[in-house]
């Protein structure tokens, strides 16, 4: 008997996972799909109104940051990937900088060698700039027609829903996040008290900082890319920045108005790794994005159809090769501008080679394996500081331009700026107090980031969007169904449905940076025999609930053959794909 035959086995969870709850959505001219179906929704009418898949990836963004804002917050990070229909595809470097006056030393003397919170993990917000930059160097239009939707949200309201519900409840509980910081009350209980799940819910401090960006760019002289980077400045280098840096100076935070005005994000050439005739594209290593395409890497390799999917031989290999990327991750990634990060080497086929030789089938390394040529560090145990925010979105448009973009950063663990409607970002959690880690706190550094959005190109044009939130998880879930979809020709929603793992054995990229050797958490929607197999071969497996705990997929393929769009969106949270 063959791996995939018999009860619980492989081929009873692949008929499981391709009967879905849902249809791929289909469409010839554009498609969309969104962790919260109010940012489609947002993002598909500005397609329907000619605008193209950067103008509507930075629209729905936008209602992301007013519908979301426990996942993803206008003063948080957004990094995006754009592949435009003629021209090299870009990344956009959505991810704030340490503030210049942020050292190692400073934070190892007043806090003890642990990481502060508030304003102490405050870095330089960057999605403002990252939104505004791909409107500007990629979109048809105004900043104005662009935040619209998401305008109308802030302002209008819209019904609230559980899960933002919940989050608003415990900031505002008893020790939460309202009663420490009053001006985070102001902004996300305009009624002085916590909404009614269905009531409608607005937030008028951000759609004043909406209007004033407007005002901006209507009172500027210029052509349309000149009028939005007026409105940028008005954040950066005008009465917005004042406010901010006055607010964390007057708090004991160290953010200026001249870490403020010298921020830029950058606007790079993606990384890129090829994978079974597709060009898979990341962001740097100033985020875990690399690690996909490490993964990637390791994987060519290796007949995994012949392993059967959903086999435990096939989950085994997938989950082996995840804790190869990481430890090589957590050994050499961090902000390029400060270390020399040897991706050239990480990502050639002479190195994949040797790497996949430590993946043994008949046993699972018992925790993180060690890092190429140089010492595995060891983490801290107990219990980690687990990422409950995020969001994503990706866009394609008739034409072929694709956007890809995963914000980030809730606003309910941090002070919102008073008057502004949203905190600045507190991603500096994502450094190591470590000097020796080359992702440590540093002086305008910036800290490796977990949201690492993603395309794929075939013969040059684009075949695939796709991404999710989940901290360390995102990296494993965009794995597995980009890897149902290009070696198991599924439909990207049935990708997405199909029951995921995820291994812990790797440093945590949230501080403490906590190592779990050897977990692995596994839906239980995998069948019990399977889970039995993989743990016989070394791993510590946890069932967790049959849709829980594993990120949540966003992804669009387009048929090379036919032109043809179909979007999916994961049922695990309030995903949603819609296009046309």
């Amino acid at each position: 008997m063959g791996p995939g035959v018999g009860p619980g086995s492989a081929r009873e969870l692949m008929e499981e996972a391709t009967f879905t709850g849902r249809p791929s959505v289909t469409g010839c001219r554009h498609m969309i799909s969104a962790v919260h179906y109010l940012a489609t929704m947002g993002g598909l009418r500005i397609l329907e109104r000619g605008g193209n898949a950067i103008d509507a990836g930075v629209a729905a963004g936008l209602c992301i940051n007013v519908v979301q804002p426990q996942l993803a917050m206008f003063g948080g990070v957004a990094p995006i990937v754009i592949a435009p229909a003629a021209g090299a595809p870009v990344a956009i470097s959505g991810l704030g900088r340490w503030p210049r006056a942020a050292t190692l030393e400073h934070y190892l003397k007043e806090h003890g060698g642990t990481m502060p919170g508030g304003l102490g993990r405050t870095v330089t917000p960057a999605a403002p700039d990252a939104w505004l930059t791909a409107l500007a160097e990629y979109g048809t239009l105004s900043l104005e027609e662009a935040i619209r939707p998401a305008l109308t949200l802030a302002e209008e309201g819209f019904p609230l829903g559980p899960e933002l519900h919940r989050a608003i409840a415990g900031a505002a509980a008893p020790g939460g996040a309202f009663e420490r910081w009053p001006s985070s009350a102001e902004a996300f209980l305009p009624n002085g008290r916590v909404p009614n799940v269905g009531e409608l819910y607005r937030q008028p401090l951000l759609a004043r900082t909406f209007r004033r960006l407007l005002a901006a760019e209507a009172s500027a002289t210029g052509d349309r890319k000149a009028r939005i980077y007026a409105a940028r400045d008005l954040l950066y280098r005008g009465e917005i920045a004042r406010d901010i840096a006055t607010f964390h100076q007057a708090n004991g935070g160290l953010l200026t108005e001249a870490d403020l005005a010298d921020f830029r994000v950058q606007v790079e050439p993606p990384v890129r790794r090829a994978y079974r005739g597709y060009d898979v594209l990341s962001c740097g290593p100033w985020c875990q994005g690399p690690t996909l395409l490490m993964a990637l890497s390791l994987l060519e390799g290796i007949d995994l159809p012949a392993l059967g999917r959903g086999s435990a031989a096939y989950l085994h290999t997938v989950l082996e090769a995840l804790k190869l990327a990481f430890a090589d991750r957590d050994a050499y990634f961090g902000d390029p501008d400060f270390v020399d990060v040897p991706l050239d080497r990480l990502l050639s086929a002479e190195y994949a080679a040797g790497r996949r030789a430590l993946v043994r089938p008949d046993q699972a390394w018992p925790g993180a394996p060690p890092p190429g040529d140089v010492q595995a560090r060891g983490g801290s145990q107990g219990v980690t500081e687990i990422e409950h925010d995020t969001s994503y979105v990706c866009v394609i448009d008739a034409a072929g331009n694709a956007f890809s973009a995963t914000p980030s950063d809730g606003a309910f663990g941090g002070a919102a700026i008073p008057g502004l409607g949203f905190p600045i970002s507190g991603r500096g959690g994502q450094s190591w107090l470590d000097p020796a880690h080359p992702s440590c706190l540093g002086p305008w550094k910036r800290p490796r980031l977990t949201p690492n959005p993603a395309l794929a190109l075939k013969d040059g044009r684009i075949a695939m969007a796709f991404g999710c939130p989940g901290g360390d998880a995102q990296v494993q879930g965009m794995l597995q169904v980009f890897l149902n979809v290009v070696e198991f020709s599924m439909e990207p929603q049935a990708a997405i449905e199909a029951p995921r793992v995820v291994t812990r054995s790797f440093q945590n990229s949230f501080w403490p940076h906590v190592y779990e050797a050897g977990r692995v958490d596994a839906e239980t929607r995998i069948p019990e025999a399977i889970r039995a197999e993989l743990a016989a071969l070394g791993h510590q497996v946890h069932a967790n609930h049959p849709w829980g705990g594993v990120s949540l997929v966003c992804a669009i393929t387009v048929d090379p053959a036919t032109g043809v769009l179909a979007g999916g969106a994961d049922p695990r949270g309030e995903c949603y794909a819609a296009g046309w």
